[in-house]
């Protein structure tokens, strides 16, 4: 980054480091991993393992069209990112004592109604961190800069992850629980990072944005309508992962596959964020065609593994599947984020942000009901399912006009 300011240089610093570290908070709150582990082995039903990806990202998306004035109401957007990240880690902690006191479906509707808590505060933060990143950081190195975020989580995360690969069953039933309030401790470690970055002083202050509906945006602005339809076929990586750890359980694999599933999860980010972060301040569009393409190909190789190869094959063969699905996920997420922040400038991008991820919200919602019901069936059904949605997706993203 040596063709920037030195102030730039040190915001993108602190911006990666806060990122990173609230993307670690992440994978230790995992609702694909972490949680849904919790949730099966406590006895919730599948049903509850189902909503865990829509309640944590419907959750912090719906709001955020209605947040949106809120937030450009504030000079210092870092502000906003601080307080969304103290709520999460309130809401952490929230999950650890109801997994250290709970289980069946007591556990399963606490954690999801605390889970449901931190997505709102999770809100906060995605819609003012794509707005500090467009104040304090040039578009040409916005990817790279989201990459370096997605691996610097990657590498903490990975080390939970070998930790876990070491035991089977002898592992202690308090560990999962310490993992979740680790996971609170880090949030408040971003929000302090996240506190040293300085922004531009020097807009004035214009008071609350007025209110724009969504549904009006989406009908009036093609270039918006063509982000969020693409961006509603990416979800074949948001929901295929927690199916394919639930079919790993459903198959008898037992805590050591947990682990497996982790160490996938964080190399996945270690790995593909610089990579997707460079490829994507190229074209952000082409990187979520081949990442999509590439998730419902595994998607379906992963269906034939659980179901017609042997068990010592399937006990590795699943957590593959999953470490490229997730790659490509994580490919998916970084250029969708470039490709966010370029797609407009000021509060105009805000509004976009806030407008996007609420509409996301609701699609995220059918989804999820829709894959829900086909889980009572079996995980498979709607891992297929999924699969189709990715299909489509990579048609689309194909034809995104390139920022």
């Amino acid at each position: 980054m040596s063709e920037v300011s030195e102030l730039e240089q040190r915001n993108a610093r602190r911006f990666i480091a806060a990122q990173g570290l609230q993307g670690l908070a992440d994978q230790l709150i995992n609702p694909k991993t972490i949680l849904p582990w919790l949730l099966s082995s406590a006895g919730a039903p599948h049903a509850a393992l189902a909503l865990l990806v829509p309640v944590r990202e419907a959750g912090s998306m719906l709001p955020q069209a209605w947040l949106t004035g809120w937030v450009t109401s504030h000079k210092l957007r870092s502000r906003v990112w601080i307080a969304g990240a103290l709520g999460q880690a309130v809401s952490a902690a929230a999950i650890a004592l109801s997994a250290a006191l709970f289980d069946g479906l007591l556990l399963a509707v606490s954690v999801i109604a605390a889970l449901s808590v931190l997505a709102g505060f999770r809100s906060l933060c995605s819609i003012a961190a794509k707005d500090v990143q467009g104040r304090t950081v040039s578009k040409r190195i916005r990817g790279r800069i989201t990459g370096r975020a997605t691996a610097l989580a990657g590498s903490a995360a990975l080390v939970a992850g070998v930790i876990l690969t070491l035991y089977e069953d002898a592992l202690p039933t308090w560990s999962l629980t310490l993992l979740l309030g680790v996971g609170a401790v880090v949030f408040v470690l971003a929000a302090m990072v996240f506190s040293a970055i300085i922004e531009p002083t020097d807009e004035a202050q214009r008071g609350a944005r007025p209110w724009t509906s969504p549904w009006s945006l989406l009908r009036s602005d093609k270039l918006f309508r063509d982000f969020v339809i693409v961006r509603s076929l990416m979800l074949v990586s948001a929901l295929s992962t927690t199916f394919i750890v639930v079919l790993s359980q459903e198959i008898g694999h037992d805590l050591r596959s947990l682990g497996l599933f982790v160490v996938a999860s964080a190399l996945a980010a270690l790995i593909g964020g610089p990579v997707a972060g460079r490829l994507s301040d190229a074209s952000s569009s082409s990187v979520m065609a081949w990442s999509a393409g590439i998730s419902s190909l595994v998607i379906m190789a992963v269906i034939a593994s659980a179901h017609y190869s042997p068990d010592k094959a399937a006990t590795w063969a699943l957590p593959a599947g999953f470490f490229v699905v997730q790659l490509a996920h994580t490919a998916i997420r970084v250029a969708r984020k470039t490709y966010a922040v370029n797609l407009a400038e000021g509060d105009t991008r805000t509004l976009y942000t806030g407008a996007a991820n609420t509409l996301m919200g609701v699609f995220l919602l059918v989804a999820g009901f829709i894959s829900a019901l086909l889980a009572q069936v079996g995980a498979s059904v709607a891992l297929a399912f999924l699969a189709l949605v990715g299909i489509a997706g990579v048609v689309r993203a194909a034809s995104l006009a390139r920022n």
